[in-house]
């Protein structure tokens, strides 16, 4: 049950395509005791805070070299409802033993941030600590509502990642429960602020009533603004992690 990546373009085919080459199942750790609920977390009142942690990214290159476990610490300790983990090794700089150590270190419920495109990933995220699990639906495609069922059956949530108009429509008819909004172009890195708040008003107005997340490009408070009774949750990364207190720049953002 693997998805045809072969018209993906772009940097997200290139990722994608690697991490499918990479995926060769291994006996796993038993998995942790039922993990915080991701979906509750980000329900709680006013705009949720998803704190990312992330070394290095392909737009941005070198991020920061930091310990994952004292970053999310900071992130808890400033108010994130959330910690994302990159596990992407490549591009991203991150591994699974990141997600150990973090789920070893905070109670929050933790996202394992990655290119899902094998089933056995979602297996992977659950065994090493993860709440959630990101479903991207421009890899996914079609496959979106068997990737779902699939995360369901083990015990872990799935936030659906979207970008366009015709993804949304894939994410909704397949049952997501929470859906992502990225102001990123996967495939060109561009960024429009403008995305999230246009496909978040669409979702609301086709009838979703779950968690909605805006996702990417945000630095400032005041860019929030327009998220505010729309969505439940942000998720933020490399402005965070360009900051000298992680604590300190979560309680700018979100008070």
């Amino acid at each position: 049950m693997r998805p045809c990546l072969d018209q993906v373009p772009g940097v997200l085919g290139e990722i994608a395509r690697r991490r499918a080459l990479e995926v060769a199942p291994y006996p796993l750790p038993e998995a942790p005791p039922r993990p915080p609920s991701f979906r509750e977390a980000l329900l709680a009142p006013g705009l949720s805070l998803i704190a990312e942690v992330k070394r290095q990214s392909p737009s941005e290159g070198q991020i920061r070299s930091i310990d994952p476990a004292e970053a999310a610490l900071a992130y808890a300790r400033g108010g994130a409802r959330a910690i994302s983990v990159l596990t992407e090794p490549h591009r991203f700089g991150g591994s699974l033993e990141d997600l150990k150590r973090i789920w070893g270190a905070v109670d929050l419920p933790l996202l394992r941030k990655d290119f899902v495109v094998d089933p056995f990933m979602l297996a992977e995220a659950r065994a090493f600590g993860a709440s959630a699990a990101l479903l991207i639906v421009a890899l996914l495609g079609e496959l979106t509502a068997a990737y779902l069922e699939e995360a369901g059956r083990l015990g872990l949530e799935a936030l659906v990642e979207v970008h366009t108009e015709r993804e949304l429509e894939v994410a909704l008819e397949a049952g997501a429960q929470m859906i992502g909004i990225n102001n990123r172009d996967l495939a060109t890195l561009r960024i429009d602020l403008a995305t999230a708040p246009r496909l978040g008003r669409l979702a609301r107005e086709r009838g979703f009533a779950g968690v909605l997340v805006a996702e990417s490009g945000y630095a400032q408070k005041e860019e929030l603004r327009p998220l505010e009774g729309l969505f439940d949750a942000v998720l933020v990364g490399t402005s965070l992690m360009r900051q000298p207190d992680l604590e300190a720049a979560v309680r700018e953002l979100v008070g």
